[in-house]
C-alpha cells in the first residue's frame, strides 16, 4: 500500500510514564499536535523544576505543523506550551477554560502577543491541513476537559482525551455519549484511550459523592477551623468545598500561587460560583474565630513549598497550625509522592491536628467498566493505549482484547513509536527521537545525563578543591597545594586529615615535576589519583576532586 496514503501517529510522550503528553498526527504535510505536556523531575533529577518532551521530530518538520490541540487544561497536558512555542510558533485551540490557564501560562512568559489562540466549543471541528477535528465533552477532574474526533482522509482517530464518565457532574453537562455512538456507528479507525486506572476494576464515582462526604465532615466538626488541601485545578472540587462553608456560614480563604491563578481564572469565567462576602484575605483572618474559617490550600501531595507542607513544618508566615484543627486530605499520592504526603501527615499529627483522607477524594478517570463502555460505544478497528505507565498499558490492552479487538491490533506503543495507520493494515514503521528535556531556571536543555551525575556525585560525597601557583618556565612550586572542602568534611575538626592530602598532594607533584615532561593536564591528573586513592584508603569516600593551577611569570 502506498506509504503517502497512510496517517502516521506518533506519540513524542506521555507512554510508559503518567505526564509529558504529546502525540503527532501527520498526513502528508500536515502535521497536528494533541496536547504539550511537561512531568515533574523524579527524586534522582537534582534542581531541576519540570521535565518536557523532546521536540526534535517538530523542529525538523515545522512547516507541516498546522496547530497544538489541546484536551484539558493540567499541567501534564499544557506545562511544556511555553517552552515548546517558543521556537514552534503555531496557533494554540482548546476550549474556553483551558484557554484561560494556557493564557495565565503565556502572559508569565510574555507569549501572549505572539502566538494566536482559538477557543472552540463543543460540538464545533476546526480544519487544519488536511485533518478535521472535532471536540466532543466529557468529564474530568477539571472543567472543559475534551475528546478529539479526527477527521482524516484514512478515517476517523478518537482521542479520549483524559476522562471518566460522570452522569451528575457538579459544573456543566455529562460526558456526551451520544456522539461516541454516532461515530462509532459511521466507522472509527483507531481508539486512543486513557489508561492511567486501567487496573482497577468497576467504575469511578462522581464528583458528587466528595460533596456528601465534605457535608458530614462539617457537621462532624463544628468548633475546629477546617484546611483542606487538593489540586488547585479541581474547580469542581472548590465549588463543593465552597458550597458547604456557605451552607455552614463559614469564611472561605484561598491559599497557594497556583490555588489563587487558576480561581481567579475559574471565576472570571463563571465557571466557579461564589457567593458575595464567602472569600477574604488571609490577612483577615484573626477577625474570625476557629469555626468559621476554612482555608483551601495546595500542598496535598506533599510539595515542600507547597502551603499545606510549609503550614505542617511551622514555616508559613501567616497560617500555624494548632492543636484541633481539621486538616482534610482531598487527594490520593501520586506514584511516587507517598513518601513526601506521608512526611506532612506526620508532621500535621505532631501539631495535634486531626487529619482525614479516606473518602474524600474521586479520580478524574475511567475505570475498567468506562473503557469498556467506550470501546462497545466507538467500535474501533484499532486499540492504541494511552496515558499510563506501561502496566498500565498493558492491563488497557488486554480490556481492548476481551471488548473483541484482535490481538494483532493492539498497539503498546512507547515514546517515539511511529504507527502507520492505511485502510488495511496497521503498523510499527519507525522511530523518531523522543525522551526528556530537563528545564532548570531558565535552562531548556542544558543539564543532561552527565550534569545530573556530577549533581548526584556532588550531593553524595562533597568536593575537594586544590590550589597551587606554579612559576611559569621553571615549574617551581610558588605557594599551595591549598585545600578548600565543601560537603566534605567539617575542616577545623580534621585539621590532620587536611595536612596529610596537602603533604599527599606535594610529594605527587614533586615526583611529577621531575619527570620533565608535566604538562597542566598530567598535573591535575597526578593530583586526582593520589589525592582520591589516599581519601578512599583513609575514609572509604571519594569526593569530586578538582584542581586548580595558577601561573605566575
Amino acid at each position: 500500500m502506498d506509504e503517502n496514503s497512510r496517517i502516521k501517529v506518533i506519540p513524542l510522550g506521555g507512554l510508559e510514564q503518567i505526564g509529558m503528553n504529546m502525540t503527532a498526527f501527520e498526513y502528508h504535510d500536515s502535521i497536528v499536535v494533541v496536547d504539550c505536556g511537561l512531568s515533574f523531575p523524579g527524586d534522582d533529577m537534582l534542581g531541576i523544576d519540570c521535565v518536557i518532551p523532546d521536540i526534535t521530530f517538530l523542529r525538523e518538520n515545522v512547516d507541516k505543523i498546522k496547530g497544538f490541540v489541546i484536551t484539558h487544561g493540567h499541567e501534564d497536558h499544557i506545562g511544556a506550551l511555553p517552552y515548546v512555542l517558543k521556537e514552534i510558533n503555531v496557533p494554540i485551540y482548546g476550549t474556553k477554560l483551558t484557554m484561560g490557564i494556557i493564557e495565565g501560562k503565556l502572559a508569565e512568559h510574555e507569549l501572549l502577543d505572539v502566538v494566536k489562540r482559538k477557543v472552540i466549543k463543543f460540538g464545533q471541528s476546526i480544519h487544519l491541513g488536511e485533518f478535521r477535528i472535532e471536540f466532543i465533552r466529557t468529564n474530568h477532574s477539571i472543567a472543559d476537559a475534551a475528546a478529539l474526533a479526527i477527521h482524516t482522509p484514512v478515517g476517523v482517530i478518537v482521542h479520549t482525551g483524559d476522562f471518566k464518565v460522570d452522569y451528575t457532574p457538579v459544573f456543566g453537562d455529562a460526558i456526551n455519549l451520544t456522539r461516541f455512538s454516532e461515530l462509532g456507528k459511521k466507522g472509527v479507525l483507531a481508539l486512543m484511550c486513557d489508561s492511567t486506572n486501567a487496573i482497577r476494576p468497576g467504575f469511578t464515582p462522581s464528583e458528587r459523592t466528595v460533596g456528601s462526604t465534605f457535608e458530614h465532615i462539617f457537621a462532624e466538626h463544628t468548633k475546629s477551623r477546617i484546611i483542606i488541601a487538593t489540586f488547585a485545578s479541581n474547580v469542581d472540587r472548590v465549588q463543593q468545598i465552597i458550597n458547604t462553608a456557605c451552607k455552614y456560614k463559614r469564611k472561605v480563604i484561598v491559599e497557594g500561587r497556583s490555588m489563587v491563578n487558576i480561581i481567579s481564572v475559574a471565576r472570571e469565567m463563571e465557571y466557579l460560583k461564589i457567593p458575595e462576602n464567602t472569600l477574604i484575605s488571609i490577612e483577615e483572618m484573626d477577625n474570625y474565630t476557629d469555626d468559621q474559617l476554612v482555608i483551601i490550600t495546595t500542598g496535598s501531595q506533599g510539595e515542600s513549598m507547597a502551603a499545606l507542607s510549609r503550614m505542617a513544618a511551622s514555616l508559613h508566615k501567616k497560617v500555624h497550625i494548632k492543636p484541633g484543627d481539621t486538616v482534610v486530605f482531598s487527594s490520593t499520592p501520586i506514584p511516587g509522592n507517598e513518601k513526601a504526603v506521608s512526611k506532612v501527615i506526620n508532621e500535621l499529627y505532631q501539631q495535634r491536628a486531626e487529619v482525614i483522607f479516606q473518602d474524600t477524594h474521586v479520580s478524574g478517570h475511567a475505570c475498567q467498566e468506562e473503557i469498556k463502555l467506550m470501546y462497545s460505544l466507538i467500535k474501533p478497528k484499532y486499540s492504541i493505549p494511552v496515558h499510563g505507565e506501561f502496566r498500565h498499558l498493558k492491563e488497557h490492552g488486554e480490556l481492548a482484547q476481551s471488548m473483541g479487538i484482535p490481538k494483532e491490533n493492539v498497539f503498546l506503543m512507547q515514546s517515539g513509536d511511529v504507527l502507520s495507520i492505511g485502510t488495511e493494515e496497521a503498523k510499527i514503521t519507525g522511530k523518531v527521537p523522543a525522551g526528556s528535556v530537563l528545564v532548570d531556571g531558565l535552562g531548556v536543555g542544558d543539564v543532561g545525563n552527565i550534569v545530573l551525575r556530577d549533581r548526584q556525585n556532588l550531593a553524595e560525597n562533597g568536593i575537594i578543591i586544590v590550589v597551587l601557583t606554579l612559576e611559569k618556565y621553571s615549574n617551581q612550586i610558588l605557594s599551595g597545594p591549598d585545600i578548600v572542602t565543601r560537603g566534605f568534611v567539617y575542616v577545623r575538626e580534621s585539621e590532620n586529615l587536611i595536612e596529610n592530602a596537602k603533604n599527599v598532594v606535594t610529594n605527587a607533584l614533586m615526583d611529577c615535576l621531575e619527570s620533565r615532561n608535566a604538562d597542566w593536564g598530567k598535573i591535575k591528573m597526578v593530583i586526582k589519583d593520589s589525592l582520591g586513592e589516599y581519601l578512599w584508603k583513609t575514609m572509604k569516600r571519594s569526593p569530586m576532586i578538582l584542581p586548580i593551577i595558577m601561573e605566575v611569570e
